[in-house]
């Protein structure tokens, strides 16, 4: 293991051994300055962040986006806060800490039997929406994770989110498809965060006005399984409690192969993601490149990828 790998692991084991231990204002308060010095050290991440904002906010003039992307950075150590104390929390605070709006989506789905996909971006805390479908709805569901280097933080990430009651499946190895139809042939619900791909074969799509790749596997297993794809979008307020909404279903195109289809249901996810960022962007974590014009194949990736979901 390289000297980075085991400073990530160390830090990441620290954040989770000490944070849950503090007082959430204490907590609170130090994802706020944790936040700033960041921002204002503009590294990698910040500068990336603050260029896909430019995407997002066009008209934002320099001020605009240097709040805007402050704003993000505190909404991201937000999530890193919470997530570091999400083990130690009582169900009851679980239940308290996330509101949604038409639920019924996805509980209507559930009473027919017929599976679920939820398909979310990197918006606010999809950790702690998860939490509480398990806890408030009482509903299990499978989820896949990128497998993280080094092994040993991966395993951290997978132990974390089993305790909070979700199956993670690694997003490599090529098994994971074939599970995740199963659990929804069976009635289940599968979760995946869907607004950036990780293979590099993803679906084109347009997003705010440019070029951009998503993953295939929320409409291919819709198309597959018959289950229902519902795209879900969350975001932080001034409150303690996270909100979020669950968009209405995105239907399977009735003519057109295989490919036209998913290509047409990954647009229509990619909209309903562009729609809750655009109403939200401080909320939006992505600190990656993203739009096609600005990969590199030939570079390292600018940001580190510790903890990112597939």
């Amino acid at each position: 293991m390289s000297l980075g790998d085991r400073l990530a692991d160390t830090l990441y084991g620290t954040g989770w051994a000490t944070v849950k231990k503090l007082p959430e204002p204490a907590a609170t308060r130090l994802g706020r300055t944790v936040a700033d010095l960041a921002w204002k050290r503009r590294g990698q991440g910040v500068l990336r962040l603050e260029a896909n904002l430019a995407r997002v906010v066009p008209d934002a003039g320099p001020e605009r986006l240097a709040e805007l992307s402050r704003a993000g950075m505190r909404s991201y150590l937000r999530y890193w806060m919470e997530s570091f104390r999400l083990p130690a929390w009582s169900e009851q605070r679980v239940r308290t800490g996330f509101t949604c709006e038409d639920l019924h989506h996805l509980t209507d789905g559930l009473a027919e039997g017929r599976g679920v996909v939820l398909a979310l971006p990197h918006l606010a805390n999809w950790d702690l929406a998860g939490a509480w479908v398990t806890t408030e709805l009482g509903t299990p569901f499978t989820t896949v994770a990128e497998r993280l280097k080094p092994e040993t933080l991966y395993d951290r990430f997978v132990a974390y989110r089993e305790g909070l009651g979700m199956e993670v499946l690694p997003h490599s190895g090529g098994a994971a498809f074939g599970i995740l139809a199963r659990r929804l042939r069976a009635g289940g619900l599968v979760c995946l965060v869907a607004d950036r791909d990780l293979s590099a074969s993803g679906v084109e799509v347009r997003f705010f006005g440019d070029t951009a790749r998503m993953p295939a596997g929320p409409a291919l297993l819709a198309q597959q399984t018959g289950a229902l794809l519902l795209p879900v979008t969350l975001w932080y307020d001034d409150s303690p409690v996270m909100r979020g909404r669950v968009h209405p279903p995105v239907e399977v195109p009735v003519s057109g192969d295989r490919a036209e289809k998913t290509s047409l249901m990954t647009q229509a996810l990619a909209d309903a993601f562009a729609a809750g960022i655009a109403d939200h962007p401080e909320d939006w974590h992505m600190l990656q490149r993203l739009w096609l014009a600005d990969l590199d194949p030939a570079r390292a990736p600018d940001a580190p990828r510790y903890g990112g979901a597939a």
